[in-house]
């Protein structure tokens, strides 16, 4: 019976440590993502808002990276919060140029991902929050 077990492969050992060299890869490559960001913003001494999106898409990605760290999970509003700034930017990239009906897509797409995002928010107060002291303060 012992020989089986020593003969298995624990295959969430094999897929928790790829996981976790995943995320220092991506850690690693977001961080050189960062400094060349920073060299070409300096490179060309000009900061435009497009710049600044993508920097702080960058320490939102960092930020998941280490909360997965610190708690062992990725709280789902960080990737939304991702996505939103993902959108502004491709908005603020597209000028004037853009087509009514994208613009109306893509603004439609970051009203749905706010309103997620409060969802999930809205229900993790209550969950935390016991029902009784939820009535203490309506009083």
């Amino acid at each position: 019976m012992e020989e089986k077990e020593k003969a298995s492969v624990d295959w969430y050992k094999i897929i928790t440590m790829m996981e976790k060299t995943l995320l220092v890869i991506i850690a690693f490559l977001t961080t050189y993502a960062v400094v060349v960001e920073i060299i070409t913003v300096v490179s060309i001494r000009a900061v435009k808002l497009t710049d600044l999106l993508l920097l702080f898409i960058y320490a939102e990605v960092l930020g998941m990276v280490a909360a997965f760290y610190k708690f062992r999970k990725i709280p789902i509003t960080v990737p939304i919060f991702i996505a939103i700034t993902a959108l502004c930017r491709l908005i603020i990239l597209q000028g004037k140029g853009i087509n009514t009906v994208d613009l109306l897509y893509e603004s439609g797409a970051i009203l749905l991902l706010a309103l997620s995002a409060l969802a999930i928010r809205w229900n993790l107060i209550n969950l935390v929050r016991p029902k009784g002291e939820a009535d203490r303060e309506t009083e």
